[in-house]
């Protein structure tokens, strides 16, 4: 299954739009962890976030795909699978 980080912050205007669609896949069963840049500045920092939000998606701990910016949810659903 692949694993999917939200980075994100709360004065982030595109943040607060893509964050109830994330919210949305991660009731539906999407393997979610949300983080805020932040409270999350070491982790941020080592996966190289520069811009929020940025999605890292992974699989068996490697990662194969990255999202920066706001895209619609059948972008992400596509993406996720």
């Amino acid at each position: 299954m692949k694993r999917i980080e939200y980075f994100s912050a709360t004065w982030c205007g595109p943040c607060k739009a893509l964050k109830p669609v994330m919210n949305e896949l991660l009731v539906e069963g999407y393997n979610i962890t949300f983080y805020d840049v932040d409270n999350d500045q070491d982790l941020a920092a080592q996966r190289g976030i520069r811009s929020v939000p940025t999605i890292i998606i992974s699989e068996n701990g490697v990662e194969v795909d990255r999202i920066v910016g706001v895209v619609s949810r059948t972008v992400l659903e596509s993406r996720f699978k």
